[in-house]
């Protein structure tokens, strides 16, 4: 089983072209409102445009309207949605893309609600994109009871390795990153990209 790597908050066509080239499997485009990442329709539309074909595009919304998301799918083209907010199951389950759900660490309880969703575990208390570290062991609770999960909360590629091997035996789908890899200006950096990627090949021997 290989581990997907997912770099989220690209904001520019070469940052994206650096993350394939790096071997990510997936990116994310964000369309959050405030968030320092936020994109344009027309530039995330460039941006997806430019790696089509060459690792999954996910669009990331915090409780948006149905409006709102179905004006992005128009305009840019994704393979699937990330909810960042307070979205419930029935709200997940009316996308026809698939779903990425994120919640707050490791909360068994916020899991059960979205079953069948692959959950996105950030740090417990800050948030996502702001690059805090947690303790990612205590993912192995959500890994045992079933749940698809992608580790995310401050990795970077020198503790990448570290909150895998926490996991013990327990692999998650996927791992995320965006402050970890990044230079100035939520540019990604192009050598923290390769290495990021490196790190978690090497965790499995695949390099």
């Amino acid at each position: 089983m290989s581990i997907r790597v997912k770099i989220c908050g690209i904001t520019h066509p070469d940052d994206a072209q650096a993350a394939a080239d790096a071997g990510a499997d997936l990116i994310g485009l964000n369309f959050v409102p405030h968030s320092a990442r936020r994109l344009e329709l027309r530039l995330a539309a460039q941006i997806a445009e430019r790696i089509a074909g060459k690792v999954e595009r996910v669009a990331i919304f915090q409780n948006a309207t149905k409006e709102e998301i179905d004006r992005v799918l128009r305009r840019v083209e994704l393979e699937r949605i990330q909810f960042h907010g307070d979205e419930t199951e029935e709200e997940v389950e009316e996308v026809d893309l698939p779903v990425i759900k994120a919640i707050r660490g490791a909360d068994l309880a916020a899991a059960e609600q979205y079953p069948g969703t692959m959950l996105l575990l950030d740090n417990p208390t800050e948030g996502g994109g702001k690059g805090v570290a947690w303790n990612w062991a205590d993912a192995r609770a959500l890994l045992e009871a079933g749940h698809d999960v992608i580790l995310s909360g401050g990795l970077d590629p020198d503790n990448v390795r570290r909150a895998l091997d926490s996991l013990g035996e327990w692999l998650p789908w996927g791992v995320d990153v965006a402050t970890g890899v990044e230079g100035g200006n939520q540019r990604k950096d192009v050598a923290k990209l390769a290495a990021f990627v490196k790190a978690v090949r090497e965790t499995f021997g695949k390099e």
